[in-house]
């Protein structure tokens, strides 16, 4: 901690660090394909890992990759052993008061994830019902404010949430849509589940950094819109969600371009 307060206390960028250091260090969350995971082989990988790998490429540096959990994603950055952290990390204005964030390079929502013959339908129908989410979640809020009356269970990653719904220890889980998805989609039958509901939140996922760090921040920024721009952005994002993909999921929001 004492190194990070050192160096955030001076007048030079993160960004000169990474550059100096020929790498940057990316917290990523290897519980939430296809966003990030660990394939086969023992790799990290997904669409996140490549958007990292991007931005890297762009900043002419290799990547380290750091595998957090929800809880951890933000004390990573304030503790210097991240750079920057892409971890379906939704951007709030109470999260904003302690890291930064870049435009938005993902928007989902949340739903619920409960067994086929659930009669569970939407956010209402969860009163009285127990509720598995991940621990330090903006879903795990969502659902405490949208529906009081739900018994929450917070979980470390969704993974475990998920076998908490297959012991029947919790009657749904929460999280963001494309999440849920993936969850569904890596079951061992994921015809013996269903995602239901309408949207009860907006996640509009950020890459997540240091506060006040201008140089750093628009050096991310203008990455991403370059990505985008050129259509680099769109072939990373239809290599894990594109059709015929088995995370299949529309790419339907527009990322903010400036001029």
């Amino acid at each position: 901690m004492v190194g990070f307060s050192t160096f955030a206390s001076a007048s030079a960028s993160l960004l000169d660090t990474i550059k100096h250091r020929g790498k940057i260090i990316v917290g990523v969350q290897t519980s939430a394909p296809p966003a990030s995971m660990v394939n086969e082989k023992g790799e990290i990988v997904g669409f996140e890992v490549d958007l990292a790998k991007a931005i890297a490429e762009k900043l002419g540096v290799k990547v380290e990759f750091k595998q957090l959990t929800d809880a951890t994603r933000i004390p990573s950055i304030l503790q210097g052993s991240t750079d920057i952290v892409i971890a379906t990390m939704t951007h709030t204005r109470e999260r904003d008061k302690v890291v930064d964030f870049s435009i938005t390079y993902f928007v989902t929502g949340q739903r619920i994830l409960v067994p086929k013959n659930s009669h569970i339908k939407g956010i209402t129908d969860l009163a009285g019902k127990k509720v598995g989410v991940p621990r330090g979640s903006t879903s795990e809020q969502n659902v405490a404010r949208k529906q009081p009356k739900a018994r929450i269970l917070a979980f470390d990653d969704i993974p475990t949430a998920f076998l908490a719904l297959q012991q029947g220890a919790v009657d749904a889980i929460s999280s963001d849509e494309s999440v849920l998805l993936s969850t569904k989609a890596n079951a061992k039958d994921p015809n013996a589940w269903k995602v239901v509901g309408e949207y009860f939140s907006s996640e509009p996922f950020g890459i997540a950094m240091r506060e006040n760090d201008s140089k750093l921040r628009d050096f991310i920024n203008n990455a991403l819109i370059e990505l985008w721009q050129s259509g680099e952005f769109k072939k990373i994002y239809d290599k894990w969600y594109g059709p015929g993909t088995k995370y299949e999921l529309p790419l339907n929001f527009e990322m903010e371009v400036w001029p």
